[in-house]
């Protein structure tokens, strides 16, 4: 059976294409983390764009982002915070991660709204991210929690990566700027 990529904006999915995320989601993180919703996926902030892989009309893989201002030591950053990075577990390890991230980060590039993607993951899947082209940037990060509203969370042990998604006036990928890091609302 054939993959198919379709990258959508949130306000443009389909009820299938809900249904078939919910699908992928459940079937990963219902037990532990209860029911997906799309608009406050487990307390994380709610993807802008969708880049969903599916075989017929099953979601195999996707990778979600929301674009957000966030501040980085004295620098606003326009990033894509990247979450919802998922790959049913029958379509692990055959490369569908890689093409799923692919069509995101060109996606990314497209949209003049985004300088770099952002994302914080487990230390177990920093070399996959870095192997499609995202950095290791350190520093300290504070996040609305996404338990308690009302609570902000300060961290420094959580990789953070970064993918540059504009070039410069001279065609050169930006870089990073210093600084401690405030996302402005949930992470992703």
């Amino acid at each position: 059976m054939s993959e198919r990529v379709a990258v959508v904006e949130h306000s443009a999915l389909s009820e299938s294409h809900v249904a078939a995320l919910r699908e992928l989601f459940d079937s990963e993180y219902r037990a532990t983390h209860g029911e997906w919703n799309p608009d406050r996926p487990y307390g994380y902030s709610p993807a802008d764009v969708h880049t969903t892989i599916f075989c017929g009309s099953i979601a195999v893989a996707h990778v979600g982002f929301q674009r957000r201002v966030i501040r980085v030591g004295r620098a606003e950053v326009r990033v894509a915070g990247t979450g919802g990075v998922l790959v049913h577990p029958d379509w692990r390890s055959g490369g569908v991660g890689r093409r799923v991230m692919s069509h995101a980060q060109q996606a990314m590039r497209g949209d003049e709204r985004v300088e770099f993607g952002y994302l914080g993951c487990r230390d177990e899947v920093v070399a996959f991210y870095e192997r499609t082209g995202w950095s290791r940037v350190n520093a300290v990060e504070r996040h609305v929690s996404t338990v308690d509203a009302t609570e902000i969370v300060t961290s420094s042990g959580g990789p953070i990566l970064v993918f540059a998604a504009m070039a410069d006036p001279r065609g050169e990928a930006p870089r990073w700027p210093l600084g401690d890091i405030d996302l402005n609302g949930t992470p992703w």
